[in-house]
């Protein structure tokens, strides 16, 4: 077998393996893992390299050292859950840097922090003045978590005693000039009704690059840029078409209008209106 066909097939294989033994690790970010998670991913990402190149030794042995790297932080996690003793040994306690608004200069060390990093965790989190700080943890993940005082907190609508409808997330209704059609179902419209607010609007799906309706039933629309490929209308196009929306909806209110006096005007109005839109035409063939 040729070398480069060896070393291909070696990675392949490497690859798979180290994708089946990181589902042992699930779902975690690099700020999660813990000391012994951080170092084993080290290690085995070295023995994988070394199994896809090193062709003179045997590849049962790298398996074997890999399997053994990738069951030992598994091990480690079941014991964390089962010895509080051993979950503090490996990933440490939360420490407190700031309590009543005042550092803890002793256990800021203790962290490796200086007070440049404590500052920058707490703007991170809004967070500006210490003195507003009631107490602040240092997670044994890294992150600082910051419990404002009393009177530094925004008041919420069950303090003011308000009832508050919950929340909805909008729904993502067009994307891509696609219509979506489950989220519109979900919020009880269709797509006569969607093409209905685009007509109002003088657009096309092809116009619209993301639409997103509201919990009180509002439509947002994010329009296709002139750098995303279409070509934006000229002003003076787009004035015409609204104006010429206007002239149908003048021609239908003075067929619906019983009143003779009204239904005179705005006949009288569409009449105006017709004519302006004549002048522009005209202008804008030329």
């Amino acid at each position: 077998m040729p070398d480069w066909l060896n070393i291909a097939l070696r990675s392949i294989g490497a690859l798979v393996y180290l994708f089946l033994l990181t589902k042992l690790i699930g779902k975690r970010q690099i700020r999660q893992l813990t000391y012994i998670e951080y170092i084993v991913g080290i290690t085995i990402g070295s023995i994988a390299a070394f199994m896809a190149t090193e062709m003179d030794g045997p590849i049962f042995h790298s398996l074997i050292s890999l399997t053994i790297f990738a069951v030992f932080p598994a091990l480690s996690e079941w014991l964390s859950l089962k010895s509080k003793w051993y979950r503090d040994m490996m990933e440490g306690k939360s420490t407190i840097v700031i309590q009543d608004g005042k550092i803890l200069e002793n256990n800021l060390a203790k962290e490796k922090l200086t007070a440049e990093d404590l500052l920058g965790q707490l703007r991170v989190k809004n967070v500006f003045r210490v003195a507003d700080v009631e107490f602040a943890l240092m997670e044994t993940s890294g992150e600082l978590t910051v419990q404002l005082k009393t009177e530094q907190l925004p008041v919420t609508p069950s303090q003011l005693k308000l009832n508050v409808a919950p929340a909805k997330p909008p729904q993502t209704v067009i994307m891509d000039g696609k219509i979506m059609p489950i989220p519109l179902a979900a919020l009880g419209k269709d797509q006569i009704w969607l093409e209905t607010q685009l007509k109002k609007r003088n657009k096309t799906l092809q116009d619209v690059f993301l639409g997103q309706v509201d919990e009180s039933g509002n439509l947002y629309l994010d329009f296709v840029s002139d750098a995303g490929g279409s070509k934006k209308k000229p002003q003076i196009q787009e004035t015409y078409e609204t104006l010429k929306q206007c002239l149908q909806d003048l021609e239908q209110q003075a067929n619906a209008e019983q009143n003779s006096k009204l239904q005179a005007k705005y006949k009288d109005n569409a009449a105006k209106l017709e004519e302006i839109l004549k002048q522009i035409q005209s202008q804008y063939k030329h």
